[in-house]
C-alpha cells in the first residue's frame, strides 16, 4: 500500500521540496539536526571505562586461575571462562570501534555482523541450486538495503502536498513484508518445488532473525530522545545502545550462573540442558537491577531502566532457546567457529536479535 500511496498520490512526483533554496534549507536542516546530537558523552565514556576496567580485572583474575593448579579449582570451568573472556574483548573492542565511527561506522558494522550470521545460518541449513538466486537477493540486496535505510532515516521524503515520509515506515516492514513475498516467489521460478515450503522459511527465518531484527540495535543511534516527563534528553544515543549491548550479555552471565547454582527446573531437556526456570528467573531480577544502577546513561528513571533490562533479558533468554532448538534440530553445537570461546557470530548475537526490535520500539513508542 505504501508504495501505491507513491505511485498514485495526485500523480506528483516524488519531490523534496519546490524549489532549489528549499531543498537546501531542508538538507541544512537535517545536517544540523543530526551533528547537533551529543555523540560519545561523559557518561558513556565512563560505562566504557568501567567496563574495560572489569574486563581487565576477569582477564588477571583468569591468568591467576589458569597459571594455579588446585584440586577445588575445575579446569574445565576455568577453561570456558577463559574463552568466553576473550569473546567478549572482541565484542567490546568491535562495539568500540564502531562507536568511535559514529554513526555510518556504526550501521556498517552492524551490516557486516549481520550478513556474516546470516551466512552461518544459511549454511548449516540444506539449500538446493534453486534457492540460489533468493539467496543472491537476501544477501547482497536486503541485507545491505535494509541497513542503508536505517542510514538515510533521518532525512525522510517530503512531497508537495506537504506528506512526509519516514524511512522507518520502509524498513519496518520491507523484509517482513516484501522480502517475505519476494524469496518463495523467486525459488518457485526457479522451477525447483521438492521441500518448498522448508526452504523458503528457512531463507526468510534467516532474514529475520540476522538482519531485520539486529538491525533495530544501531537504528537506536536516530531515534530524537526524551525522558517520560516529556523533556528533550541531553544525553547520548551511543550510550543507550552501549547500555543495550552491555545489558544482553549481562543477562547471559547472570542466567548462566543462576542456572548453574539453581539447575533444578530444566525448561526443555532435549532443547537445553542447562536452561531452567531458576536461570531464567534469576538472571532477568539480577539483570533488572544492573540496569536500574546504569540508567544515569539512558532517558530512563531507575525503575524504568529497571523494566527494561528485564524485558531485555526475558527475550534474550528466549532467543538463546529458540536458536538452541535450531541448532538441536540441524544436529549441529555452533553456528561457526569465528569467535573464539563462543563459536560463530550467531551463536554470539542471539540475544540481542531478539532483544533488539522489542527494546527499539518500547523505546520508540514512550521516550521519543
Amino acid at each position: 500500500m505504501l508504495f501505491l500511496n507513491l505511485l498514485f498520490a495526485q500523480a506528483e512526483p516524488p519531490v523534496v521540496s519546490e524549489t532549489a533554496k528549499d531543498i537546501a534549507d531542508s538538507a541544512t536542516k537535517v545536517v544540523q539536526s543530526v551533528s547537533s546530537r551529543t555523540w560519545l558523552d561523559l557518561n558513556t565514556l565512563i560505562l566504557a571505562s568501567v567496563v574495560l576496567s572489569v574486563l581487565a580485572i576477569a582477564s588477571w583474575v583468569a591468568n591467576y586461575l589458569t597459571r594455579r593448579s588446585s584440586p577445588s579449582i575445575n579446569p574445565a570451568l576455568v577453561e570456558r571462562f577463559v574463552l568466553r573472556l576473550w569473546s567478549w574483548w572482541l565484542m567490546f573492542a568491535i562495539l568500540i570501534a564502531g562507536l568511535f565511527l559514529k554513526e555510518v561506522g556504526t550501521i556498517v558494522l552492524f551490516g557486516l555482523v549481520s550478513f556474516w550470521a546470516f551466512r552461518e545460518f544459511i549454511t548449516m541449513t540444506p539449500t538446493r541450486r534453486g534457492d540460489h538466486r533468493a539467496l543472491f537477493w537476501s544477501l547482497v540486496v536486503f541485507t545491505p538495503l535494509q541497513y542503508v535505510l536505517i542510514g538515510l532515516s533521518p532525512w525522510g521524503i517530503r512531497f508537495r502536498n506537504g506528506n512526509t515520509i519516514d524511512f522507518y515506515e520502509i524498513y519496518s516492514i520491507m523484509i517482513p513484508v516484501y522480502a517475505s513475498l519476494f524469496i518463495p516467489a523467486r525459488i518457485a521460478m526457479a522451477g525447483d518445488h521438492k521441500r518448498f515450503l522448508e526452504r523458503s522459511a528457512q531463507i526468510q527465518a534467516g532474514l529475520m532473525i540476522c538482519v531485520y531484527c539486529l538491525s533495530f540495535a544501531p537504528a537506536l543511534l536516530y531515534l530524537p530522545l526524551k525522558t517520560a516527563a516529556g523533556a528533550a534528553w541531553p544525553g547520548s544515543n551511543a550510550g543507550l545502545l552501549f547500555f543495550f549491548v552491555l545489558i544482553t550479555q549481562i543477562s547471559d552471565v547472570f542466567q548462566w550462573g543462576w542456572g548453574r547454582v539453581a539447575n533444578k527446573r530444566v525448561i526443555a531437556k532435549d532443547v537445553s540442558s542447562s536452561r531452567t526456570w531458576e536461570g531464567m528467573v534469576g538472571g532477568a531480577l539480577s539483570t533488572g537491577i544492573v540496569g536500574a544502577t546504569l540508567y544515569w546513561v539512558t532517558p530512563f528513571t531507575p525503575w524504568e531502566s529497571a523494566l527494561m533490562a528485564i524485558v531485555v533479558a526475558a527475550l534474550g533468554f528466549a532467543g538463546g532457546m529458540t536458536m538452541s532448538a535450531i541448532k538441536r534440530d540441524r544436529g549441529v553445537h555452533d553456528y561457526g567457529t569465528l569467535v573464539r570461546g563462543h563459536a560463530g557470530v550467531l551463536d554470539r548475537i542471539d540475544t540481542l536479535c531478539f532483544s533488539a526490535p522489542i527494546f527499539y520500539h518500547l523505546t520508540r513508542f514512550f521516550f521519543s
